[in-house]
């Protein structure tokens, strides 16, 4: 048996009686304690919801216009252009000091 102990955390919730009724009932219908059941649910939806917020899924359509836009890009317009340029002023100014930054002018 290794002495190596894992870092636990808590985490309570106060909830109206007849929710908390709901889920001892389901935790005793899998066969698990309610605080089991809590945090395998809760952690089943974390994960859900992560992957649908960190995975795009395209149709063909837009995936293939997505491709195209990535392989002929359009020019660059002049909003693009004065980005660019500030950001390069910003570059140019951190060459000399340790921290220079300017905010962006309004309108950008």
């Amino acid at each position: 048996m290794s002495g190596k102990t894992i870092e636990r955390g808590r985490i309570s919730a106060r909830v109206p009686v007849q929710v908390q009724k709901t889920l001892e009932l389901a935790a005793s219908m899998v066969g698990a304690t309610t605080n089991q059941f809590m945090v395998q649910s809760s952690l089943r939806e974390a994960e859900r919801i992560i992957e649908q917020e960190r995975v795009i899924r395209l149709s063909a359509q837009d995936t293939e216009t997505f491709i195209q836009a990535l392989e002929n890009p359009p020019p660059p317009n002049a909003e693009l252009k004065a980005a660019l340029q500030h950001y390069r002023e910003a570059r140019r100014d951190d060459e000399d000091t340790g921290f220079n930054w300017h905010p962006r002018p309004k309108g950008l």
